[in-house]
């Protein structure tokens, strides 16, 4: 199990299994119309994801500036999903 964790691929399966939520999240709003529309699933998954990649670069070493930039991409991921909500 530590091994998971040692190398990040724990945090490969999660991003994974973020993508498929994504994916049968936007397929059932376009089969039948339910869910969320499409700009509420990117918004607050793109944020999450982009969290998990600043968690993966920081548990694989890597350069501080990809931690940062990933940080970053988050914050303009949430602020887009904020405005969005406010707007609504």
């Amino acid at each position: 199990m530590a091994s998971l964790f040692d190398n990040a691929l724990v945090i490969d399966l999660i991003l994974g299994l973020v993508a498929l939520e994504a994916l049968a999240l936007l397929l059932i709003h376009r089969w039948f119309g339910k869910g969320l529309p499409p700009a509420a699933v990117i918004g607050f998954l793109l944020s999450g994801a982009f969290l998990l990649l600043a968690l993966r670069a920081a548990l694989t070493d890597a350069w501080w500036g990809w931690i940062g930039l990933w940080l970053t991409a988050s914050l303009f991921a949430h602020l887009f999903d904020l405005i969005r909500r406010w707007r609504d």
